[in-house]
């Protein structure tokens, strides 16, 4: 399952899978089998390789801190269906994508209705999680790429909007 971080102002794609005696973490094309255990003072080590850490975690919701070779680095968690909600209310946004795979739960628009900033433009399946797409700003339905019970791939357009026509 892909996860996404940011460090600093920085995203990062992360996936996590399971190895033989730990962990195997996805970055890109590489991948890095790890093992965490619980260390005699408290913190945990980091077996990497042939790379041995200690390193202190602290977790404040969403943000995770840790303290590793004297520098403490923060990781935000970003959940996926949040980035989705997000990508989708940019304003002036006149295709909607989807930030995830997943499948066409139900359709409220056609090609042709206005629509509204807000409304509801389709809800969406994905990781077992609906999530409901809305309207980032005015517009008329351009066109709809699905329909419901269809699936789709991350960046796929599910449908696009084009400006209200000035009377």
């Amino acid at each position: 399952m892909q996860h996404a971080f940011k460090i600093k102002d920085s995203e990062h794609a992360v996936g996590l899978s399971r190895s033989e005696d730990g962990y195997r973490l996805h970055l890109g094309e590489r991948s890095f089998n790890f093992r965490l255990q619980a260390g005699e003072a408290g913190d945990l080590v980091l077996h990497c390789g042939n790379t041995v850490d200690h390193l202190r975690v602290a977790v404040d919701g969403d943000d995770v801190w840790i303290h590793i070779d004297g520098e403490t680095h923060c990781l935000r968690f970003e959940h996926a269906l949040q980035r989705l909600a997000e990508l989708n209310e940019t304003a002036g946004a006149d295709v909607i994508k989807a930030a995830m795979p997943g499948s066409l739960v139900s359709l409220g628009v056609a090609a042709g209705d206005s629509v509204r900033k807000g409304q509801t433009l389709l809800v969406m399946e994905s990781m077992k999680m609906e999530t409901t797409i809305v309207a980032p700003r005015d517009g008329v339905v351009a066109e709809v790429r699905l329909e419901p019970g269809q699936t789709f791939d991350k960046d796929a357009v599910l449908l696009s909007l084009e400006p209200v026509a000035a009377e």
